[in-house]
């Protein structure tokens, strides 16, 4: 056996392997950290919460340590990652659909004609079709079919031409349509002609190949955590959770990132409007863009870390991952300290070794990375 398949059988040779890292999504932090965090800090059976669930790295790691993940996620395009990753739907349902929504594609060829021309250079005829029907039929708010099959099309919505349903583009992040048409044009690429059904086929075979995981009843709730928390004080008994022994988390950075601008073409696949311009009208809320207002942040954070407070054990460990970069450093560690402060904090140095928020959007001081925060009781 050569030492690349070892390598791919330690990386993917479980069902929990493969799922883990469903969705692309910035500010990820590796299934790996958050293994060995919940591992460490906490027990079978036990709670874990995160506020700011991102693609759900944090809940997936623990339903399937045998614990019960609990967390909230605001954009919607995070929050069908996670749910998909926590009861991902059998295969073959999965393929019935998405063979259904092809048969029905030719039905919404007048809509797919009339997208704007970024979706024209982006995508063939065949798979504009069968992405308008997607975004006309599919119910992933309530069918958990639905949800699984939007999931794997926000996955390779984008990406490598040999490895996505578009033209050349980056996978975590939708190009500026005005951008992308230019830098198409310019380099003759011309969108991919693929075979929807076919084209998921493959991907649901690689992906399934080592079963479903096994996970616990974990929860995750779409909306704002500044708003969802404090109603929970009277559902975790109804919902069969215990209070977080652990309190596991990155909240979004100051000034670096806009999850629903970066997003936008995913987000027009699950109802959005068809370009980049009008996506804050479109998810307005005072917490959905690039956090530009220390005085808002610093309310966000309060907001989510005082009503967490309120719903942890008292002895639960609170572990935190922010940015060195000023000011979300020292309003992190501040709010943090009024929110737990009969616990003692603990600074851990993480270097910049591979894809973060703070590497994606610019810092490369000397010092450079990011900061664990680990809060823990006398």
């Amino acid at each position: 056996m050569s030492n690349q398949t070892q390598n791919l059988g330690a990386r993917y040779g479980t069902a929990a392997k493969r799922w883990a890292g469903v969705g692309p999504y910035y500010a990820m932090f590796p299934a790996a950290f958050s293994d060995s965090v919940i591992a460490e800090f906490s027990r079978v059976g036990e709670t874990v919460l995160d506020p700011f669930a991102g693609r759900g790295t944090s809940l997936f790691s623990a339903a399937v340590a045998k614990r019960r993940g609990l967390g909230f996620e605001l954009n919607p395009v995070g929050w069908i990652y996670t749910r998909a990753k926590l009861k991902p739907s059998p295969k073959d349902e999965v393929e019935f659909r998405i063979r259904e929504i092809q048969a029905n594609s030719q039905k919404h060829r007048e809509d797919a004609s009339r997208l704007p021309v970024f979706f024209h250079h982006c995508y063939s005829k065949e798979v504009r079709e069968f992405l308008v029907c997607a975004r006309s039929t599919l119910d992933w708010r309530h069918n958990d079919v639905d949800r699984t099959v939007a999931a794997f099309l926000l996955v390779h919505l984008h990406g490598k031409r040999s490895d996505s349903l578009s033209n050349q583009m980056r996978q975590t992040k939708s190009m500026s349509p005005r951008y992308a048409v230019q830098w198409w044009k310019a380099r003759n690429l011309n969108p991919p002609q693929i075979e929807p059904a076919a084209y998921f086929a493959k991907k649901l075979a690689w992906r399934y190949a080592k079963g479903l995981p096994t996970t616990t009843r974990s929860r995750v709730f779409l909306g704002d955590s500044t708003k969802l928390l404090g109603e929970m004080q009277g559902t975790l008994c109804r919902r069969g959770l215990t209070k977080p022994s652990l309190l596991l988390t990155s909240p979004p950075y100051f000034g670096i990132t806009n999850y629903h601008y970066d997003q936008w073409l995913r987000l027009w696949l699950l109802g959005g409007p068809p370009t980049d311009r009008r996506i804050e009208t479109r998810y307005r809320g005072k917490h959905r863009g690039k956090f530009e207002n220390i005085s808002v942040y610093r309310q966000m954070l309060d907001s989510v870390f005082t009503s967490a407070a309120r719903l942890m054990r008292n002895d639960a460990v609170i572990y935190v991952r922010t940015d060195r970069r000023e000011p979300t450093l020292s309003t992190t560690k501040s709010v943090l300290k009024k929110s737990f402060p009969n616990h003692i904090l603990e600074t851990k140095s993480q270097p910049l070794r591979g894809t973060t928020q703070t590497g994606l959007f610019g810092h490369f001081a000397p010092k450079s990375g990011e900061v664990d925060f680990i809060l823990t009781m006398p």
